[in-house]
């Protein structure tokens, strides 16, 4: 059920609207128990990468009993969402609403929030903090663990030990995920680099794919990144007859040979559960955090060009991490202009607050932050 863009994002902005929408009568009513649950995505739903893995949690809350979800695509981080977020609770009765993109949450999550106290407002990054509106919750997951697993298939397929990163902006969770595959990598050869080129958006294919091809010039055989619609990175790395990993979703249908594993979200075994939970009368924690073992985010099968040997070791990396309490960031380990980041025999687990606030690229990333 999605509603046309006129009436998403325009509704409620004038006197008019209000007007129109207080003809329509009383909101749509509910099956009973059930309740509506929005999704606003800032790119498409198709794109193999960010926006599709959300869309395909919401199809996992659609078949649920009792569920109505409705959904809009293309939406700018501008007041754009503050008009789709309240279209969908004023015209749609939603209870639930999933704000998906990073520049969403300030300030349009934190205005709109505090109109709608009993409607819960879920965003997808780690921004929310004590004191801010009860009724808004944060969500993730510990995904630099699966760049750490593309690292270890990189590091045994890198021909030139040298393998490249294109990256939106240098965001705690875009830096750790940088850094992540590059340790990963020297996990099987310390001597790897990995050079990374920031675009400075989240979806700009000309640059995305200048950026591909500036790190396929630079020798990177094996690239990956971090932007919301992989697949411009995925098809030009391809293309220069680099091998790739995956970000966000699924990408192995546009390039299979050259495919080795991908980091994915797995938001459609996440939203029916935060859903269920409040069917059930209960409360979606303000601060929710998962990893590979608790179902937040999975791995990309391997391609068939993985070797052997990457194969072993990324099954067996892959079991500790299933563990808990596996370390990326541990020491003896320095950023890449000198500073230590951990001393010999201290570390960060995955679940450790402080890596939500990293400000940095490690040893052996060829980069640099601004």
């Amino acid at each position: 059920m999605t509603l046309p863009k006129f009436s998403r994002r325009t509704f409620l902005s004038t006197s008019a609207a209000l007007a129109a929408g207080a003809a329509f009568g009383p909101l749509p009513a509910r099956a009973a128990g059930g309740m509506t649950v929005g999704f606003i995505y800032v790119g498409p739903k198709d794109d193999f990468g960010y926006n599709q893995a959300h869309a395909e949690g919401a199809a996992a809350v659609a078949a649920m009993d009792g569920v109505t979800i409705v959904e809009e695509e293309n939406v700018a981080e501008t007041t754009d969402v503050q008009k789709s977020m309240e279209s969908m609770i004023n015209f749609d009765g939603a209870s639930l609403i999933f704000p998906t993109s990073f520049g969403y949450f300030d300030p349009h999550v934190l205005e709109v929030a505090p109109k709608y106290p009993d409607v819960r407002f879920e965003h997808a990054a780690g921004l929310w903090t004590e004191g801010m509106p009860s009724n808004i919750g944060s969500y993730f997951g510990y995904i630099g663990m699966g760049q750490y697993l593309n690292g270890i298939t990189a590091g045994h397929m890198t021909a030139s030990k040298k393998i490249g990163f294109v990256a939106a902006k240098p965001i705690p969770q875009v830096l750790l995920n940088i850094n992540s595959f590059l340790l990963g990598a020297r996990a099987v050869d310390p001597s790897i680099t990995c050079q990374v080129i920031f675009t400075g958006e989240w979806s700009l294919a000309v640059k995305e794919a200048e950026a591909t091809n500036a790190l396929a010039d630079a020798g990177c055989d094996v690239i990956t990144c971090h932007v919301d619609g992989p697949k411009v990175v995925m098809e030009t790395a391809a293309g220069r007859g680099c091998y790739i990993c995956g970000y966000h979703a699924d990408q192995s249908p546009l390039a299979p040979e050259k495919y080795l594993t991908g980091a994915e979200w797995n938001w459609a075994g996440v939203y029916p559960k935060m859903v269920q939970t409040m069917l059930d009368g209960g409360t979606i924690p303000n601060f929710l955090r998962g990893g590979l073992a608790d179902g937040f985010v999975k791995m990309s099968p391997l391609g068939p060009a993985v070797t052997d040997a990457a194969r072993t070791q990324f099954e067996a990396t892959k079991a500790e991490i299933m563990k808990g309490g596996f370390q990326v960031i541990k020491g003896p380990l320095k950023d890449n202009k000198g500073n230590e980041i951990a001393g010999a025999g201290e570390g960060f687990a995955e679940d450790d607050i402080r890596l939500e606030s990293m400000d940095y690229l490690v040893e052996g990333v060829i980069g640099a932050t601004s």
